[in-house]
C-alpha cells in the first residue's frame, strides 16, 4: 500500500497518541502537561506554542476520538467519526516545506491548538485510509495481554501484532511450549517439533 510521507507520519503520530491511553498495567502516558510537552517534542509536532491544562484536556479528547475510529465496526462508522473530528478541528489545507522536509500538506489552521492540530492532520490521514478502502488496516494487537493500536501496512493485511519481535514471538513461544507439553504426554518421533520464532516475518 503506497502512502504519502506526510500521511504516513501523521498516522504514526495517531498510533503513538492512541497508545498513550491508560491500560490496566500501564499508566496514562499523558498524565500531565509535562508529558504532553514530551510527546510533542518526541514526535516533532510543529507550530505548537506554550502548552497548558486546556491543551492537555483537548489532546486527551482527540485521543479518545482516534481510539473510537480504530474500534469502528465498518468504514461507514469510521467515516462518520472522522468527519465529526475534522469538522470540529477546522481544517485549512496548506502546502509547507518547513524544517527541511519536502513539500507536504498541513491541514490544521494557523494558530490552531495542539489538539486541533492533531485532530486535523491525524483525521485526514485516517480519512486517506478509509477512502482507499483499507479501514480494516486500523487494528489492535491480538496478543491477549496487549491492546496496542497499529496500522497494518503488510501487503496481504496479515499483521496480527503491534510488534512481531515482542508480542508475536512471545505468543509463538507460548504456543510451542503448550504443544511440547502435549507431546510429552504423547511422545512422537524426535525432531518433529521446532520453535516457531518470528523475526519480522509479518510484511510491513
Amino acid at each position: 500500500m503506497q502512502i504519502p510521507h506526510d500521511t504516513r507520519r501523521a498516522l504514526d503520530v495517531v498510533v503513538a497518541l492512541v497508545n498513550t491511553a491508560a491500560e490496566p498495567d500501564q499508566p496514562d502516558g499523558l498524565a500531565d502537561v509535562a508529558a504532553l510537552s514530551g510527546f510533542v517534542k518526541e514526535h516533532a509536532i510543529s507550530d505548537v506554542g506554550e502548552l497548558g491544562a486546556r491543551d492537555l484536556s483537548g489532546v486527551r479528547t482527540v485521543r479518545g476520538k482516534f481510539a473510537q475510529i480504530f474500534a469502528a465496526p465498518n468504514s461507514r462508522a469510521a467515516a462518520s467519526l472522522i468527519n465529526e473530528l475534522v469538522a470540529t478541528a477546522g481544517t485549512t489545507p496548506q502546502l509547507t516545506d518547513h524544517d527541511g522536509y519536502d513539500w507536504h500538506v498541513h491541514y490544521f489552521a494557523p494558530g490552531a491548538s495542539v489538539g486541533d492540530h492533531l485532530a486535523a492532520d491525524g483525521g485526514m490521514a485516517l480519512a486517506f485510509i478509509v477512502v482507499s478502502g483499507e479501514q480494516e488496516r486500523l487494528r489492535r494487537c491480538e496478543a491477549p495481554d496487549c491492546r496496542r493500536a497499529f496500522v497494518d501496512l503488510s501487503r496481504n493485511r496479515s499483521r496480527r501484532y503491534c510488534d512481531s519481535r515482542t508480542c508475536g514471538n512471545r505468543l509463538h513461544v507460548a504456543a510451542y511450549r503448550a504443544r511440547r507439553k502435549g507431546a510429552d504426554s504423547h511422545p512422537e518421533e524426535p525432531g518433529s517439533e521446532q520453535v516457531e520464532v518470528v523475526h519480522g516475518g509479518e510484511q510491513q
